[in-house]
């Protein structure tokens, strides 16, 4: 038996020492009615948590202390479980007015600045979504 509308969400995993922030990224996904959010706040359990939820999607801050989103994105490649799930760094270190455009992509990774911006979340989360042969 399949629970309506639960197996058409795409799953995102949101990885960030601030749990403010967090919250606020999975709420607005959360309201699209587009996603299902898992939150981690402690970047030493985020693999393991991504392998349990299956993300579609993982964002990833990339200043957190213990494992950084690099090393996590870093640890994701290696895992044959989570090697293919696409990756956005969430980051204070840019100004919003820098990703006004959109992400800003790096080394084939794409950045968007914290606090992030509604529509520039769900854009850029949509544009990392697996193709399906329907749309």
């Amino acid at each position: 038996m399949l629970l309506k509308g639960s197996m058409s969400k795409n799953r995102v995993l949101i990885v960030d020492d601030d749990a403010n922030l967090s919250r606020l990224s999975g709420m607005i996904l959360e309201n699209s009615g587009q996603y299902e959010v898992m939150i981690v706040n402690d970047s030493e359990r985020a693999l393991p948590a991504a392998v349990q939820f299956q993300p579609t999607v993982m964002l990833l801050d990339v200043d957190m202390p213990g494992k950084t989103g690099g090393d996590l994105a870093s640890d994701a490649s290696m895992d044959p479980r989570l090697r293919n799930v696409p990756i956005l760094f969430l980051t204070g270190l840019l100004r919003r007015e820098e990703t006004l455009a959109g992400p800003i992509e790096s080394g084939g990774r794409q950045f968007l600045a914290k606090p992030v911006d509604s529509a520039q979340l769900l854009a850029a989360v949509a544009g990392l979504l697996p193709r399906t042969g329907g749309n």
